[in-house]
């Protein structure tokens, strides 16, 4: 799989989990700077969230699956 579709796949998979812990990121997606390098070295944007949202994304890392 090239860097591009793994990142965007990488991408879908996030936004499911995150989905299934009732979390949206908005700006979840490909950052566009590197797309733009030859040979594009794909990174994942997670953006912005209101403190809400980052609450949640703390408590779901916190009680599933962590490293405790």
């Amino acid at each position: 799989m090239r860097p591009v579709e793994e990142a965007r796949e990488a991408v879908r998979e996030l936004r499911e989990a995150l989905g299934w812990a009732g979390i949206t990121l908005p700006s979840l997606g490909l950052d566009a700077v590197t797309l733009a390098a030859d040979p594009p070295r794909p990174l994942i944007e997670l953006g912005r969230c209101t403190a809400v949202t980052a609450r949640l994304l703390a408590a779901a890392l916190t009680n599933q699956g962590g490293r405790g």
